[in-house]
C-alpha cells in the first residue's frame, strides 16, 4: 500500500488513514492521498497484467492491504465495442463498460470489496449501509464472504428482487418508512452509537469510494493504456463520476497514461431525481436537493447527493455535461441497449443510454469521439419495472399451422 493518509477535498487539511469521511474544519469530504512517486515505481502494465482478474490487480492504487482482501471477483468486467448501438445514436466509436457482470450484478461490488477489506483492517465487526438496493446486495454478499454480520437500511418501496437478493445472504434488512435520504441520515446518527459498525458509505466512505476509480483503471487498460475522449456515467451520490475522474488523474501521475490526459466526463440522471442536472442546466455551482424523488430508477433516487457539487466541478472542468431523461426515456434506453447489443441493464443503465442519446442528438457527445458508457447494473434487478412495457402475445395452439400463422402475421 502507498497510502499517505487522508486529505480534505476543499481545504487540503491532512488526517491519518482512519475511519473518517468529513473534514472537521470545513465539513467537506475527505479522500485518500497516496505517495504516487513510490506507487509509480511499483506499478507497470506488466505488474497489472500479472495480477488477479479483479479490481485487486490495481492494489498499488487502492487504500487497503490486498493480503486480507474481501474478494468475490469484482471488477475487470468486459469493455464491449457497441457498433450497432452507435449506429442507432449517430455515433462513431462507442464502448460499453459492462458492470452487469459483477458478482451481485452491479458496480457496487467494487466499492464494497475495498470498503470491507479496509473495515477488517481497522477492526470493525459489522458491515452496514444505507442503500437503494444494489449496495445492500453487495454488502450482504461480501459480508457473508468475510464472516461479518450485515445490516442494511433501505426505503420501504425498494424493488422486491433487490430485497430478496439481500436477505438471501443472511443480512438483517431494515425497511424504513421514508426515502433513501432518510436512511442515510439515520445511519449518520447510528455511527455515534455503534462503535464497531462499518457503515461503508458513511464512516468508511473515504475508502469505499476508491473502488469506483477502478473503472477508469480498467477502461484505460482495456483500451491498451489509452484514454477515451468521453465517458458517460450515471449519477446517484455522484461518487462514481468523481472517482473515475480521480482514477484517470492517478494513472497519469504514475506514468501509465500521459499526464493530464483526462476524458470529457458527462453525468446522467433521471428526470424524477435530477438535482445535479438541474444545477448544471442553471449554470450554478451547487445543487438544490430533491425532497421526494419520483422515478422508476430507484438506484439513482438520491435527492441530496453527497458528491453532487463535485460532479459539477468534474464535468465542467473536463468539458462534459449533465442531463436527465424521463421514465419513458429510461425504458426506451433499456430496450434499445438490449435489442442492439444484447445487454439487459437495470433502470440506471436506461438512464445512461437515454442521456447518451440526448447528448448525441445535441452534439455534446460527438461522432468523432471515442465514447465509453458505464452500464452499472443488471436488468434482472428491475425486471418488474420493464415487464409492463414489453409486448405480450396470447398463447397459441401447439400446432404447425397455428405457429406459422402467428409468425407470418408478425412478419407483416
Amino acid at each position: 500500500m502507498f497510502v499517505e493518509g487522508l486529505r480534505c477535498t476543499d481545504c487540503a487539511a491532512a488526517y491519518a488513514a482512519e475511519a473518517l469521511h468529513v473534514c472537521d474544519r470545513c465539513f467537506a469530504p475527505l479522500e485518500v492521498a497516496y505517495d504516487l512517486e513510490a506507487a509509480a515505481r511499483a506499478i507497470s502494465p506488466e505488474s497489472v497484467a500479472a495480477g488477479p482478474a479483479s479490481l485487486w490487480r490495481y492494489s498499488a492504487l487502492l487504500p487497503a492491504d490486498p493480503r486480507g482482501r474481501v474478494d468475490l471477483g469484482a471488477g475487470f468486467t468486459p469493455l464491449i465495442r457497441a457498433d450497432r448501438l452507435a449506429s442507432e445514436l449517430g455515433l462513431g466509436e462507442l464502448w460499453l463498460k459492462n458492470d452487469t457482470m459483477n458478482p451481485t450484478g452491479s458496480f457496487k461490488d467494487r466499492v464494497v470489496s475495498v470498503a470491507l477489506t479496509k473495515a477488517r483492517e481497522l477492526g470493525f465487526k459489522v458491515a452496514a449501509c444505507s442503500s437503494t438496493g444494489n449496495l445492500a446486495n453487495a454488502v450482504a454478499a461480501h459480508a457473508a464472504r468475510a464472516g461479518m454480520r450485515a445490516v442494511v437500511f433501505i426505503p420501504e418501496d425498494l424493488e422486491p428482487v433487490k430485497i430478496a437478493a439481500t436477505g438471501v445472504y443472511g443480512a438483517t434488512v431494515v425497511r424504513l418508512d421514508g426515502t433513501y435520504d432518510d436512511a442515510a441520515r439515520l445511519c449518520s446518527e447510528l455511527i455515534e452509537e455503534l462503535d464497531d459498525w462499518a457503515f461503508v458509505n458513511n464512516n468508511l466512505r473515504t475508502y469505499y469510494s476508491e473502488g469506483s476509480k477502478t473503472l477508469a483503471f480498467e477502461i484505460a487498460e482495456q483500451l491498451d493504456w489509452s484514454v477515451p475522449d468521453h465517458v458517460v456515467v450515471p449519477v446517484a451520490s455522484g461518487s462514481q463520476l468523481t472517482k473515475i475522474h480521480k482514477g484517470f488523474k492517478e494513472l497519469g501521475s504514475v506514468g501509465l497514461l500521459e499526464e493530464g490526459s483526462i476524458p470529457r466526463l458527462s453525468g446522467a440522471q433521471a428526470a424524477g431525481c435530477n438535482p445535479v442536472a438541474a444545477a448544471f442546466e442553471s449554470g450554478v455551482d451547487s445543487f438544490t436537493p430533491v425532497r421526494r424523488p419520483d422515478t422508476i430508477a430507484k438506484s439513482l433516487a438520491i435527492g441530496n447527493p453527497t458528491d453532487g457539487d463535485r460532479v459539477l466541478s468534474s464535468v465542467r472542468s473536463t468539458g462534459g455535461a449533465v442531463d436527465d431523461v424521463s421514465d419513458a426515456g429510461i425504458l426506451e434506453g433499456i430496450r434499445l441497449l438490449a435489442r442492439t447489443e444484447g445487454i439487459f441493464a437495470e433502470t440506471a443503465g436506461g438512464v445512461t443510454i437515454g442521456v447518451l442519446a440526448k447528448l448525441a442528438a445535441q452534439g455534446i457527445v460527438r461522432r468523432d469521439e471515442r465514447v465509453v458508457a458505464i452500464i452499472s447494473g443488471n436488468g434482472l434487478k428491475t425486471v418488474e419495472t420493464v415487464a409492463p412495457a414489453l409486448p405480450r402475445t396470447d398463447p397459441v395452439k401447439p400446432s404447425l399451422d397455428a405457429v406459422l400463422a402467428l409468425l407470418t402475421e408478425g412478419a407483416n
